[in-house]
């Protein structure tokens, strides 16, 4: 028999947050809202005062960063790496460029001519407690950072949990009736157990002709991809994110081969 579901709904990383718990005390949705919220002011590209913001403000030398911030960024240079190179958070300049200048919510800023970023590891060092980003460059950590706390969230506060943080999830457990967490990906309901999934597309955050938020590295540009839309379901959220984001880059031509290597599904849709 289905068991009744807690939900909170709020709105944090500049998209909609779902959290639902089966079984949960008091408190405990409410609890994890405020876990997202204060990563979310710690680590957006959008508030001056923010621990990203004081990073990118000292390109040229070495900064402080705490462990949360380490680990994210050394999962940046690890999706780097899996990706070929395609998903990098070193394209700020370029996101700003086409227009992504504020919160979306606020509307496009004027672009501006780009060029494609340097390779991340050329622009990002890490050692214990600190961290070293190239003169002229940032790094904006967008879905990387979204996938990470749908993961360490469930991790971390345990239970029958599903959190989805504006598209990148994971389901922590059996769900409401211990088969698993159904969850609508393209038009399919699956059932997730102790997995993640993500969906990476053009059409959410797009303000005119071929402009929207997804960055090809290789370019500088918005991605000129013949798909509109991948979704994945993986081991966790941030294998997801970074699998979905990559397939969508590469084009149908490349993506399945990618994908049958890294995503235990994924659906793919065209532009």
């Amino acid at each position: 028999m289905p068991r009744e579901i807690a939900e909170l709904r709020f709105e944090a990383l500049g998209t909609t947050c779902s959290l639902f718990a089966v079984g949960a005390g008091g408190g405990t949705l409410e609890r994890a809202r405020d876990w997202v919220l204060e990563r979310h002011r710690r680590f957006t590209r959008f508030e001056d005062a923010s621990e990203l913001s004081r990073l990118n403000r000292g390109a040229g030398g070495w900064g402080e960063v705490s462990d949360e911030l380490a680990d994210l960024l050394r999962d940046s240079l690890h999706a780097y790496e899996v990706s070929g190179g395609l998903v990098h958070v070193g394209v700020i300049g370029c996101v700003i460029g086409a227009g992504y200048g504020r919160p979306f919510v606020e509307g496009p800023t004027t672009p501006r001519p780009t060029i494609p970023p340097p390779p991340l590891p050329e622009m990002l060092s890490l050692r214990p407690g600190q961290a070293y980003l190239a003169p002229g460059t940032g790094v904006d950590l967008g879905g990387i950072a979204k996938g990470w706390m749908a993961d360490r969230l469930c991790a971390a506060m345990g239970g029958n949990l599903l959190a989805n943080l504006g598209g990148d999830l994971f389901a922590a457990g059996t769900g409401p009736d211990g088969e698993g967490w159904p969850i609508d990906l393209a038009g399919t309901t699956v059932l997730l157990q102790d997995q993640g999934a993500a969906t990476s597309s053009v059409r959410k955050r797009a303000w005119g002709a071929g402009l929207h938020h997804l960055i090809d590295p290789r370019t500088g540009r918005p991605a000129a991809s013949d798909l509109a839309q991948v979704s994945v379901v993986a081991a966790n959220a941030a294998e997801a994110e970074v699998s979905a984001k990559t397939a969508l880059l590469l084009g149908s031509g490349q993506a399945r081969e990618f994908l049958a290597a890294r995503g235990l599904a994924w659906w793919m849709e065209a532009a």
